[in-house]
């Protein structure tokens, strides 16, 4: 699993890397937690986004590879900001080049699925997120940018599954974020589970025990894989 946290491109959430990658290990998952590139000087180009964050993907598959680590599956768990930059990774992808000198830029970087936690989704409209927005694309982007990093907009047939959980109310990412992703996703055919907390906070993660159950439940979807 590679996790990344959130902090709306602008900062760091540690209570959205740490909690989970306890749980996690004790659970005999092996793991990747990313710090995430700050500000809009990390994206010129959405290209460059996609080369940073799938390497995160090939790099886990290059180690499965030499035989470093027992790889079933793939994922991808991501809060808020990270869950923007996880949808990303779900819908922009390469298959890898398998005549590439280094063994990572062989590796196909799409994951085998998304846990997405009160995910930032789309850059559009009255539903994005102002913050991540501005810190990730700056205060005048290239419209066919914001449309580009708008995930709802780029689901195909090829996203894999995801699972992912929203508050019902929040001043922050609003759960249409995740109402319009799942949409998305129906209407692509990809599997998914939605799960919409009427009482939860965004920083329930800070809490435990609510989240290894949350996890939990999340983890018992993808147990086959």
């Amino acid at each position: 699993m590679v996790i990344l946290p959130g902090g709306g491109y602008g900062a760091l959430a540690p209570h959205e890397g740490k909690g989970y990658a306890d749980w996690l290990v004790t659970n005999g998952i092996a793991l990747l937690c990313c710090q995430i590139p700050l500000g809009h000087a990390w994206l010129p180009a959405s290209a460059h986004a996609r080369r940073r964050g799938g390497a995160r993907c090939a790099l886990v598959r290059s180690r499965a590879t030499n035989g470093k680590l027992t790889l079933r599956a793939l994922g991808l768990m991501g809060s808020s900001a990270g869950g923007h930059l996880a949808s990303t990774l779900l819908t922009h992808f390469d298959v890898g080049k398998a005549d590439a000198s280094d063994p990572i830029e062989r590796q196909n970087s799409r994951p085998d699925l998304g846990i997405l936690c009160y995910p930032v989704i789309t850059m559009m409209g009255p539903n994005a997120h102002g913050g991540s927005k501005t810190n990730l694309l700056g205060k005048d982007p290239d419209p066919e940018l914001v449309k580009l990093l708008s995930n709802e907009l780029q689901v195909t047939k090829q996203t894999r599954r995801v699972s992912f959980g929203t508050p019902g109310k929040t001043r922050a990412v609003k759960m249409e974020n995740s109402l319009e992703f799942a949409a998305a996703l129906r209407r692509a055919e990809v599997p998914f589970d939605l799960h919409v907390y009427q009482k939860a906070r965004m920083d329930w993660p800070r809490g435990q025990s609510s989240l290894g159950a949350r996890l939990q439940f999340f983890g018992s979807k993808h147990r086959g894989l």
